[in-house]
């Protein structure tokens, strides 16, 4: 995509680097904003040879603080698209994994863009929050939600209704940050996430996305084991289900394609 203006994609194999392009308002979404990020993950969804996602933010002051307040002041509202705040947020078919590379202040949106990714990798002076309340707003594009199912209530609400920052350590002990790393070193931990993730068959991370999270929505331990998943049944109807078992027994690295 070269017409992009407020974020910019660019790809290493098959992993899609997203990032979003506003440090001058701290990474803070308006309307056109949404508008490119959203056709950014269309593309990403849609990209066959496209695996794994990474979404993060331009410098090292901000991943995203939200709404673009001063544009909302003088503009009015700032909807995001049906798929959600920076295009993620909504987007709940997205079985390929997404990954967030969060470089600063992570607060309103940018907290609910973190809350939709699957892994958070956090630089040690990054900050999360949800201030909505503090503005007569409050966090609607599902980081609530989000939050109230990922964390103990009590502890999500103590986020929720005191409208607090959370530093990046408290982030990984209450359990929606999967690492903490020095800033130095923030893309080169990503990276080295990634590697884990890659060493393993594409379609098999989809299915087990998938799985997992449909299990959220059953009622039942029996009714999950019950269902049916069509990523699990690509996976499993898949060249790379052949030459996993295949890389096995010749003591070789598999090769996936996808397939």
């Amino acid at each position: 995509m070269d017409d992009l203006e407020y974020c910019s994609v660019r790809r290493e194999g098959h992993v899609t680097w997203v990032t979003i392009e506003r440090p001058e308002v701290m990474n803070a979404l308006h309307p056109m904003a949404h508008a490119e990020l959203a056709r950014v993950f269309d593309a990403f969804a849609a990209d066959h040879d496209a695996w794994i996602a990474v979404i993060t933010g331009a410098g090292d002051r901000a991943f995203c603080t939200g709404t673009d307040l001063k544009y909302m002041a003088a503009h009015g509202p700032v909807d995001p698209p049906p798929s959600g705040f920076a295009g993620l947020t909504s987007r709940t078919d997205l079985d390929k994994p997404v990954v967030a590379c969060v470089n600063g202040l992570a607060l309103g949106g940018g907290f609910e863009i973190v809350m939709a990714c699957d892994l958070v990798v956090a630089a040690e002076h990054a900050e999360f929050g949800f201030p909505e309340p503090r503005v007569g707003l409050a966090a609607l594009g599902g980081g609530l939600h989000r939050l109230a199912r990922q964390l103990p209530l009590k502890r999500a609400m103590d986020l929720i209704l005191t409208a607090r920052r959370v530093g990046a350590a408290e982030g990984e002990r209450l359990g929606f940050v999967n690492r903490v790393v020095p800033r130095e070193r923030l893309v080169d931990e990503t990276r080295i996430l990634l590697e884990a993730m890659l060493a393993c068959a594409p379609l098999a991370l989809r299915a087990s996305k998938a799985t997992a999270m449909a299990s959220l929505d059953t009622p039942s331990l029996a009714e999950a084991l019950a269902r049916e998943h069509p990523a699990a049944t690509r996976m499993l109807a898949s060249d790379d289900a052949r030459e996993g078992p295949r890389a096995f027994a010749e003591k070789r690295p598999p090769r996936w394609t996808g397939r």
